[in-house]
């Protein structure tokens, strides 16, 4: 079964997957895989570009989201009409352009939020992995090919099978069996920069303590007074700073989101 593999650490941000997907689909009509894609409205292969944390300790991250080809693909089950989405043998899941009645009822199955609606043909559409590409001979979908870094991996699962084995898949309390991968999704920080404001400086080499609902995790501050604790599970913690002699505690660290705690003074 054809399989992506997404690592979200190499990714940069250009956009090339994003763009050359518009490139293959709009205007361009890939019967019986897919009508052409509106020019606006619709990311079949969208990058989604998350800000994290709080200024000044802020990270940025891209995360690109096609359709997951489900293996329990919930809109295949929500579909009313017989065949109108199906399986190829390679597992790609496809809407057939012409058996679609616009019912919409796919649009709202699907966990991930990446079916659409095509409201001039009244059909909904997605993601296809280019299946009439790979159907002439294509190795891979546009935007796997485009993407300078090698961020989007596309094959046969058993020839992704090592890369697969350090993945993860997303909304995996979906239930749905995804067929895209994931290495690096952004997980939880705490982060923040110590300082003596009497000598008016950055503290470094304090040593910072985390524990709560996860670890204990241990980091020290760097040239700059920084310290970053990353991968964190979702949950509330407790951050203890030490050096020379002085120390300081905060409670309640809550990591429902990313957390930058700006400049903390160690009096």
């Amino acid at each position: 079964m054809k399989a992506f593999v997404i690592d979200v650490s190499k990714c940069s941000g250009c956009y090339a997957c994003q763009l050359v997907c518009k490139d293959e689909h709009c205007g361009n009509d890939w019967s019986p895989y897919a009508s052409p894609q509106p020019e606006t409205g619709h990311f079949w292969g969208k990058l989604n570009e998350y800000e994290r944390g709080q200024i000044p300790q802020v990270r940025v991250s891209y995360v690109f989201l096609p359709c997951q080809h489900c293996a329990d693909a919930p809109c295949m089950t929500a579909c009313p009409v017989e065949g109108a989405i199906y399986r190829r043998d390679d597992g790609l899941v496809i809407i057939d352009p012409k058996k679609c009645d616009g019912c919409k009822k796919c649009i709202e199955a699907c966990p991930y939020d990446v079916i659409y609606f095509n409201a001039d043909l009244n059909i909904a559409q997605k993601c296809t992995g280019c299946a009439h590409l790979l159907d002439r001979g294509w190795q891979e979908p546009r935007c796997a090919d485009a993407c300078a870094h090698g961020a989007i991996r596309f094959g046969e699962e058993e020839g992704l099978a090592d890369l697969i084995a350090e993945a993860s898949v997303m909304k995996p309390e979906s239930g749905t069996r995804p067929r895209v991968y994931y290495i690096g999704l952004p997980k939880k920080f705490i982060a923040g920069t110590v300082y003596d404001p009497r000598a008016e400086e950055v503290v470094i080499g304090a040593r910072c303590t985390l524990t709560g609902d996860s670890g204990p995790y241990v980091a020290t501050t760097d040239e700059f007074g920084d310290f970053w604790f990353d991968g964190l599970a979702t949950g509330v913690y407790t951050l203890r700073i030490e050096s020379n002699g002085k120390s300081l505690t905060i409670d309640s660290i809550s990591t429902d989101k990313d957390v930058g705690l700006g400049d903390i003074a160690l009096a």
